[in-house]
């Protein structure tokens, strides 16, 4: 756990007053999670994109991180295939 975990707020916001003010929910999420409700119940959560990156963590998958922007210097080594295509055996 590092020191900016420990400063998170958590925001909640109804659906009116986030369809009222979405600009209050964006700067509320850049220190920490907006619960937004529907009925008292809450229904959604807006994050930061950087407190996203986190809680995916090692989870992402090649195909997100050949899409980021400015990662075009990234290599892949893939190891070579070993398994050779068999045919099929129908009997």
């Amino acid at each position: 756990m590092n020191e900016s975990d420990l400063k998170m707020t958590i925001t909640t916001l109804s659906s009116r007053e986030f369809n009222q003010d979405t600009g209050r929910a964006k700067k509320a999420a850049k220190d920490g999670p907006v619960f937004i409700t529907d009925r008292g119940k809450p229904a959604h959560v807006l994050l930061s994109i950087e407190a996203y990156r986190r809680l995916l963590g090692s989870r992402q998958n090649i195909a997100d991180l050949l899409a980021m922007p400015g990662d075009e210097d990234v290599e892949l080594d893939l190891p070579p295939r070993r398994d050779l295509a068999r045919a099929a055996d129908l009997g």
